[in-house]
């Protein structure tokens, strides 16, 4: 029987198994095969506090996992495919072994949607990138793209515009899914301008991006465009396929969260991307790490002084 077990190893979980093994709960981290999140696939992170310098996001986890394993935490690379919530003790099942737990905290993150086109995945972290507010200050003076049209998408390009001489969004209408009110400032901005009812045919760069080659929707047309940066913004998708009809989730799929880390489950804590919509972001899912293991913590107290309250005196 384990105290706590923590699916997820990206900041939310390994800072979770930081608090939880410092306060000698023995934590048991169900990693999956790569640990790290999202933070794997980033160069250079420079806004997380304490590394004044930058530091590799790769760097930054291994980190994470060596002060969590430091304190006593078991981390074990193994995905969970199974979670049965449904009575006491809860399940965790990985293909190798089923695990037993008094508490369990979810911390397995949302996923960035990619467009899956050629030079995507050769050029992340040289120029293509899903997240503004960790990467828009490498392309200062630079002509930036952003692919999307969503509210998330305006909102990456307002920010960008710190940066960049000139912001291009990409999108496959020819009008913007955005709310009314985000789509007027980002049409009046002066630094933004729109290419319409196009795709991304292949991202274009050997050391890093150095155009597009695109094609026009409606006349089928195909040419390039140079720039030197492209944040894709269409949509993150939470990692919670385990536990639709286990807990309860939007209708987008994250987590419901009640209180300040809990689920609809007792017992059962909520920390980082899977159930954050809005901030994404390290220190935040960090930070929320960190709550769910106290939250935790308390939970376990509180059960054990039931159980010795309720015990027979001899």
């Amino acid at each position: 029987m384990e105290r706590v077990i923590i699916i997820g190893s990206g900041p939310a979980g390994l800072t979770a198994a930081v608090y939880a093994a410092r306060a000698n709960l023995q934590p048991l981290v169900l990693a999956g095969g790569m640990y790290g999140g999202q933070l794997m696939l980033t160069t250079e992170v420079e806004n997380y506090p304490g590394f004044p310098e930058g530091i590799l996001g790769p760097d930054l986890m291994l980190k994470f996992r060596e002060q969590a394993e430091r304190f006593g935490a078991r981390v074990e690379n193994v995905d969970v495919t199974e979670v049965d919530f449904s009575g006491r003790p809860l399940i965790v099942r990985t293909e190798q072994a089923e695990y037993q737990a008094q508490t369990v905290i979810v911390a397995t993150g949302a996923s960035a949607r990619w467009l899956g086109v050629p030079g995507e995945e050769a050029l992340r972290g040289r120029g293509v990138s899903t997240c503004a507010t960790c990467d828009g200050a490498f392309f200062r003076e630079k002509h930036i793209v952003v692919v999307g049209g969503g509210d998330s998408a305006m909102e990456e390009a307002l920010f960008l515009t710190r940066f960049g001489t000139r912001v291009t969004v990409i999108h496959r209408r020819e009008d913007l899914r955005a709310s009314k009110v985000m789509a007027q400032r980002v049409r009046s901005h002066p630094k933004i301008d729109f290419i319409w009812n196009t795709v991304i045919e292949e991202i274009l760069g050997q050391e890093h991006v150095t155009g597009l080659r695109l094609r026009n929707l409606r006349d089928e047309s195909v040419f390039e465009f140079a720039c030197d940066a492209v944040f894709i913004a269409i949509g993150h998708d939470p990692n919670t396929g385990i536990f639709r009809g286990r807990l309860d989730l939007d209708e987008r799929g994250y987590v419901r969260v009640t209180g300040e880390s809990g689920s609809n489950v007792d017992g059962v804590f909520i920390a980082g991307d899977v159930s954050d919509l809005r901030y994404r972001q390290a220190i935040t899912a960090a930070g929320a790490g960190c709550r769910a293991a106290m939250d935790a913590e308390r939970y376990l107290e509180a059960l054990e002084y039931q159980m010795e309250s309720a015990a027979p005196l001899t």
